[in-house]
């Protein structure tokens, strides 16, 4: 595993243990979500898919929604993190969950690097691949698509729910604004997301048909930036691509970022963080 792995791993980890589900209410929305897009591909003619492959599964909120709708699918659930597969084979095997009797049965969960896997996996091996807030991580998202039509068998489907530009726009735009007060060059705190126009096109290259897609552009309020900052590190997702000596003088940093965030973006009852939602469906032609 690469150190950027390791890196994503480990916040992950962190997060395992309650703070994940406590802070991932826009996670649960999209989970709900795309499991009516993936609904879609039954009603659609797609038949009952008898082998899934959910990619990121976290603590299990989604391969929960999976097991339900098809319970007797074979399901194989890939996370980086052992503690967040720990966490979802105790949602999954708790008394009461849809997919109770399932694991163990119908349900493998892998640790596994999803890029690294689905590159060694067997061809035409899926009728479904789903995946929940997980493919902004893709370091190679051009070839990793690629590989998930090779995965597919003809007739199946890719789903996934990610994020897009805008999400956290709040954000980027009060560090950009911290950065000019100091007349230093603005650098990036957080991931870089694809347009949906960006995903369409790469669906396109890998040899997918035309997609669905939906954009759901949600604003989310918190009492200050601190808890917004606390809740998206409790997510997992407080990755920045800003380099290692933009840590000079961080804590400045940070403080001129707070008031920018406050003075443009705040109201009596807390700030707004937007999150950009994308939504795609695409299949394998017949």
């Amino acid at each position: 595993m690469s150190g950027s792995l390791n890196a994503i791993s480990r916040r992950f980890e962190r997060s395992a243990a309650g703070a994940y589900d406590a802070n991932a209410g826009v996670q649960r929305e999209m989970a709900g979500r795309l499991a009516g897009l993936c609904a879609d591909n039954r009603d659609d003619g797609g038949g009952r898919p008898a082998r899934i492959l959910e990619i990121g599964c976290g603590t299990g909120a989604f391969t929960e929604k999976l097991t339900a709708a098809w319970p007797n699918a074979q399901l194989t659930a890939l996370d980086v993190a052992p503690a967040m597969l720990e966490a979802a084979n105790r949602r999954l095997s708790s008394s009461g969950s849809a997919g109770s009797e399932a694991v163990g049965r119908n349900i493998s969960f892998v640790r596994a690097d999803a890029e690294t896997w689905v590159s060694d996996a067997a061809p035409a091996s899926f009728d479904l691949i789903a995946s929940n807030a997980c493919f902004q991580w893709f370091s190679r998202p051009r070839q990793t698509l690629h590989e998930l039509r090779r995965l597919l068998r003809p007739g199946g489907s890719l789903a996934f729910a990610t994020f897009g530009p805008l999400t956290f726009r709040e954000l980027h735009h009060s560090f950009e604004a911290a950065y000019a007060k100091r007349g230093l060059a603005s650098q990036r705190h957080g991931l870089t997301f694809c347009e949906p126009g960006l995903w369409e096109a790469m669906l396109a290259d890998a040899g997918f048909g035309r997609p669905q897609l939906a954009r759901r552009i949600q604003l989310e309020k918190y009492p200050t930036v601190r808890d917004f900052l606390h809740s998206v590190k409790a997510t997992g997702a407080s990755a920045s691509q800003a380099s290692a000596s933009a840590a000079h003088g961080l804590k400045r940093l940070f403080a001129d970022m707070t008031r920018s965030y406050e003075s443009q973006y705040g109201s009596p009852s807390g700030i707004c963080a937007t999150y950009d939602i994308i939504l795609v469906r695409a299949a394998v032609p017949r």
